[in-house]
């Protein structure tokens, strides 16, 4: 029997980085009681290790960063390895990547999904605990942190690598997880897509795959016999504009490996009203519990989930067309939301958008012009 604990995004922001630098890391005091229990444990550390003043990446979105007494609020907590594949590892370039990579391995701490190259980032974790052994996976869905061959970063979600890496471990170990960093922000559900490829990847052998991302929760279901969890939530994220909601909870993943897979679930409020992680108990992990089980049954039944994700997509609906349109700044684009002008986007123009990212084939030379573009 094996035991393995599991926990989402880990980005020392605001009070948590203050903490940081005065060397307190009491935050993680009810944690420590947790991963104690277990044989191994990963969180996964979004963002990268950056040690003197460094110039980010130009890219869509926050750029993170912490300090490398980062590790030591790792070893505190009694993680023992960091996941790297996620959308903020490559923040400030290949210096964040490898200062990020020499300060963990000088510390003793683990890491995988990501590297200095697209190789080094794509190799498997085995980890031996008595007589057996277990083989870890993780990759993130493509944004500005995938490594290349000549360049560091994360290892990015391609079903057919990761088909082969689970296939390759099969001959190697007696269990696979693999953890997967995507999905939609605050939105509390897996896409069919995501259900299809996550169940793919037990169908090819995996044990156990793991999502985190979303800055909120979701559900889960048991597949074949084997858990797939569709959301971790934020693990320890402290933002000062974020507080009383779903990106304020989250829970741990505690599984068991035996014969029969087994898991328990850690519930937690964190970076609420206080900068600390604090572990849900009675009514309140009652209630937590009651809403995952309701996601569960959404996520069980194909009909009801692709409406919800319907929905959703419906309420992404301005963004979405803003992204595409001429108009620039937030006024122009609150006047079209509120229909005073129109996007200026035409049926043609439209279904030419369209064809260029539904098509396989022409969404690969778009996502070529356009990093060109960038890279310039």
């Amino acid at each position: 029997m094996i035991k393995i604990l599991i926990a989402g995004d880990y980005a020392p922001k605001d009070r948590i980085q203050s903490l940081l630098d005065k060397g307190n890391y009491s935050f993680f005091d009810k944690v420590r009681q947790i991963t104690s229990a277990y044989d191994f444990s990963i969180l996964n550390l979004e963002a990268p290790i950056v040690e003197n003043t460094q110039s980010s990446i130009i890219k869509s979105g926050p750029a993170l960063k912490t300090t490398p007494n980062v590790v030591d609020s790792i070893k505190y907590s009694g993680f023992d390895c960091v996941t790297l594949a996620n959308n903020h590892f490559r923040d400030y370039g290949d210096v964040g990547v490898n200062t990020t990579l020499r300060i963990l391995k000088e510390t003793g701490i683990k890491s995988f999904g990501g590297g200095s190259t697209l190789a080094e980032s794509q190799k498997n974790l085995i980890i031996e605990i008595g007589d057996k052994k277990v083989g870890f996976i993780n990759v993130c869905e493509h944004e500005f942190s995938i490594a290349t061959k000549n360049r560091g970063g994360s290892a990015p979600l391609d079903i057919i690598d990761v088909s082969l890496r689970i296939k390759q471990l099969n001959n190697l170990v007696d269990f696979i997880i693999v953890i997967v960093h995507g999905g939609h922000e605050y939105y509390q559900l897996p896409s069919s897509r995501m259900k299809k490829t996550y169940r793919f990847f037990v169908d090819e052998g995996a044990d156990v795959v793991i999502n985190h991302h979303q800055h909120c929760y979701s559900g889960y279901e048991v597949y074949r016999g084997k858990p797939i969890f569709y959301g971790l939530g934020n693990f320890c994220f402290d933002w000062n504009n974020k507080r009383n909601s779903t990106w304020n909870q989250g829970f741990m993943v505690g599984l068991v490996l035996s014969e029969e897979i087994s898991f328990e679930l850690y519930p937690y409020e964190q970076c609420d009203k206080t900068p600390s992680i604090n572990l849900l108990t009675d009514h309140n992990k009652q209630e937590f519990l009651k809403t995952v089980f309701s996601l569960n049954s959404i996520i069980t039944n194909d009909e009801i989930l692709e409406k919800e994700f319907d929905k959703f997509c419906s309420s992404k609906k301005h963004s979405i067309k803003s992204t595409f349109s001429p108009l620039q700044g937030r006024f122009m684009r609150g006047l079209a939301k509120y229909k005073l002008m129109p996007y200026f986007l035409p049926t043609s123009k439209i279904l030419s958008i369209l064809n260029h990212v539904q098509c396989e084939s022409h969404r690969d030379l778009v996502c070529n012009v356009l990093k060109r573009g960038i890279e310039k």
